[in-house]
């Protein structure tokens, strides 16, 4: 029997969660295109999909069901529907020109729905196209993609977000992700392990990012606003989920807009009901803007808001939540060695259940201070993985949550 869709805490026990194992996506990334393509560095493969079939085999020993993107993928893309919706958005692209999207799109077509999975994700270099005409394509070098790669794919949890029982499909704020979204619309729209999810959000709207939303507790939600997600982006989540019933506060936490803080969960997750684990730097300055709705909500877009604030973040998150205080586990980390564990995802957490999460190893100081605040740490290797700067809960996206024991089910607020 599989769990309910949907999740209202960030510490629930895990029940099912979307990955991505990387492939040949990753294998296209070269000195000349990773900064584009928004990695780091060129990761060895190899050594990246043995620490992440290492990573879902931790989640399965703990009794966490682990469902593949790129399979689902192949699955929905037997749907016509779904498969014409993927070979238009793959070929939807200015740089082509009118014959080579024709051309292309032709050649996805008559692929089989593994090829075509396949090729969504690791792209089509020009050389890979036969027949491929036209102007663009002619002045195109062998190697340049008509459909790009999507290596950032990996980080399942920036292009879709669960919300009580209602899913968000996000709006992706750069260039080379924003094809992710339409994968993952579809395999929400036409698989049928999600037949009946409702969407909360889609890549129309204002940007909004996964990783910068946290489940706080049931009915409340607190969002970044930084490099990826826009004001715009969690005023119109806030709207929507109070007009669907899914929380009562929304948090809006203003982050530096640079690419080691590019998501709020890179400098601060939850290791338990009533604790965080938070980037030293910004611990005394982070501060949140509540909002609410005073009115009974009857629309997604018009509901009027109220906005108070900033009050130091773990306060307003605090009040939101009901508690008197929520706990910041102090990691004793010097100023250097902080930024470096920060960059190296040591704040990205998952948590599987209250008080324990999984965390990449090569954080040590990070890790130990977990674990002498009573936080059992579920070590994964992540030196290649991490060269998309995301750690853990950046490449999963949680699809099923167990409530907590005095909250209302996982598919409610």
């Amino acid at each position: 029997m599989t769990a309910p869709l949907g999740a209202t805490s960030e510490v629930g026990p895990l029940q099912t969660v979307l990955l991505h194992r990387p492939g040949a996506e990753l294998r296209r990334l070269t000195p000349r295109n990773n900064d584009q393509l928004l990695f780091d560095g060129v990761p060895w493969v190899r050594r990246a999909q043995e620490e992440h079939d290492a990573f879902a085999a931790e989640l399965t020993a703990r009794g966490v069901e682990v469902l593949h993107l790129d399979r689902l993928l192949a699955e929905v893309l037997a749907v016509p529907a779904a498969r014409d919706e993927l070979v238009a958005a793959a070929v939807d692209d200015p740089r082509l020109g009118a014959t080579l999207q024709r051309t292309a799109a032709a050649h996805l077509a008559d692929l089989d729905p593994g090829d075509l999975a396949g090729t969504l994700i690791a792209g089509l270099a020009h050389d890979e196209l036969p027949g491929g005409r036209g102007l663009a394509f002619e002045i195109m070098d062998r190697g340049d993609f008509v459909v790009p790669p999507l290596p950032n794919l990996l980080f399942t949890r920036d292009s879709s977000v669960w919300v009580g029982g209602q899913v968000a499909v996000t709006s992706l704020a750069m260039p080379a992700r924003h094809r992710e979204s339409t994968i993952t619309a579809a395999v929400y729209a036409h698989h049928p392990r999600f037949t009946g999810a409702e969407q909360l959000y889609d890549a129309s709207l204002e940007h909004l990012e996964g990783g910068d939303v946290l489940l706080l507790t049931p009915g409340v939600v607190a969002v970044g606003v930084g490099e990826r997600t826009t004001p715009g982006g969690a005023e119109r989540l806030a709207r929507r989920v109070f007009a669907r019933g899914l929380a009562h506060t929304v948090l809006v936490v203003p982050i530096a807009q640079q690419r080691a803080t590019m998501h709020l969960d890179t400098i601060a997750t939850m290791v338990d009901v009533d604790a965080f684990v938070m980037y030293p730097a910004v611990a005394d300055s982070l501060a949140a803007w509540t909002v609410t709705s005073a009115q009974v909500p009857d629309d997604d877009d018009t509901t009027d808001l109220t906005v108070t604030g900033p009050a130091p973040f773990l306060e307003a998150a605090a009040a939101a939540m009901g508690i008197d205080r929520l706990r910041l586990i102090d990691t004793g980390l010097d100023p250097v060695t902080a930024e470096r564990e920060q960059w190296d995802d040591g704040n990205n957490t998952l948590a599987l259940a209250p008080r324990l999460a999984v965390a990449y190893e090569r954080n040590t100081v990070t890790n130990a201070a977990l674990e002498a605040a009573g936080i059992e740490v579920v070590r994964i290797a992540g030196s290649e993985l991490g060269s998309g700067r995301g750690g853990p809960r950046c490449m999963s996206c949680p699809v099923s949550r167990a409530a907590l024991p005095g909250s209302p089910g996982a598919g409610g607020p």
